[in-house]
């Protein structure tokens, strides 16, 4: 199975969710002063939804300087995004935008950490995606 990248704001939503995924998974930090995570194997990206009313900043600005390294956005397979739906149209709106710049499928979205029913399908789903993504890859 390829890994799991993920950034979590200070309000933990997206840490709390990687966490009940119970999969091994690199944190992107919060300050550009700690480590970046430099991923050695294809890995799904998920990221949590900053945008204003107008879907601007809908990417954090930690994401976007993470991926615009060309070796760590050579890697990225998928991405799953966090939002929540009391923003209407800007929901998730940060995983269309990876996925559209960085040409890579969105595999799901979820409100806040999620629920029960979300772990389940993300989990799931990533085992069955990394399975294929194996067919896939030559």
């Amino acid at each position: 199975m390829g890994g799991l990248v993920y950034f979590s704001s200070a309000s933990g939503n997206t840490a709390r969710f990687v966490a009940r995924l119970g999969l091994t998974a690199a944190r992107i930090p919060i300050s550009p002063a700690d480590a970046t995570p430099e991923p050695a194997l294809p890995y799904v990206l998920i990221s949590p939804t900053f945008a204003d009313g107008e879907g601007r900043g809908a990417v954090p600005k930690q994401v976007i300087r993470f991926l615009n390294d060309p070796g760590r956005r050579a890697l990225l397979r998928g991405v799953i995004a966090a939002g929540n739906r009391n923003f209407g149209a800007t929901y998730a709106l940060a995983g269309r935008v990876i996925a559209e710049k960085c040409n890579v499928p969105l595999l799901y979205s979820f409100e806040l950490a999620g629920t029960d029913n979300d772990i389940a399908r993300v989990h799931d789903g990533l085992h069955k995606f990394w399975g294929t993504e194996c067919l896939t890859m030559a």
